[in-house]
């Protein structure tokens, strides 16, 4: 169920792989996803699944996630916790959310894009954001870090999740140009020699210029069968997620 967990002082946090679910092939077995052509109730089972393991006793409505846009904005969960649409815990629109409640688990779904894991401990600040090549260029990274300091962060570490590496994630030469005149960092080789983008480093890079500490969990999801990829897989493709909340 888990390419990695860990727990950092009262805050528990993951990344999911693809096993541990009941969707079938090929979205087989825990995709996290909400569109894309699995069936409905074996993804609402999938996130059942994990929030019973992940957060025992909490249940999914507990569970706080967006409809993802590759933009910039973050999404703020306060004491009412999610507020629920049809699928009965997406909190809004975004690409990020934050929150200093206890008991919330904020999640961000990804199959090649980089989610990250916030958190400051002292202030009792967690975080969690999507960021794929058009979220590097809207500063996805640079506003989650915002919306926490506007909650009181002050040393934030951030857990940097799978995602598609440089060498596998090929772009035309003019894409390639555009992003890293924004984040230098990204521009990146294939291992076949042609240009592409390593979003990873570009998050990196910007976590690190904002003074954040960076613990990298990240895996190639092209290279590992043991994640979703959308490189590799196309539209059929399933998604993990990164998963992150504050002990009641």
């Amino acid at each position: 169920m888990y390419a990695s967990r860990l727990t950092h002082g009262p805050v528990e946090l993951a990344f999911t792989d693809r096993h541990g679910g009941v969707s079938g092939a090929p979205f087989d077995s825990l995709n996290l996803g909400w569109s894309g052509g699995d069936d409905p109730q074996a993804m609402a089972e999938n996130h059942r699944l994990l929030m019973d393991d992940f957060a025992p006793g909490e249940g999914i409505e507990r569970l706080a996630e967006l409809g993802q846009v590759h933009g910039s904005e973050v999404v703020a969960v306060g004491p009412d916790g999610p507020r629920h649409d049809v699928h009965g815990h997406l909190h809004g629109i975004g690409d990020a959310l934050v929150t200093t409640e206890r008991g919330v688990t904020l999640s961000v779904r990804a199959a090649d894009c980089v989610p990250v894991l916030f958190a400051d401990v002292d202030a009792g600040v967690i975080g969690a954001c999507h960021c794929g090549r058009p979220g590097v260029v809207a500063g996805i990274v640079p506003a989650t870090l915002a919306a926490m300091r506007d909650l009181g962060a002050t040393t934030i570490t951030a857990w940097v999740g799978p995602h598609v590496c440089g060498r596998c994630y090929e772009v035309p030469q003019q894409l390639q140009d555009d992003v890293a005149a924004v984040e230098p960092a990204t521009r990146a080789t294939t291992s076949w020699g042609t240009p592409s983008l390593d979003v990873g480093a570009g998050v990196r890079t910007q976590l690190e210029r904002d003074g954040v500490t960076v613990v990298d969990l990240s895996a190639c999801t092209r290279e590992s069968s043991e994640l979703f990829s959308y490189r590799r897989e196309g539209k059929r493709s399933g998604r993990q997620a990164g998963v992150i909340r504050r002990r009641e």
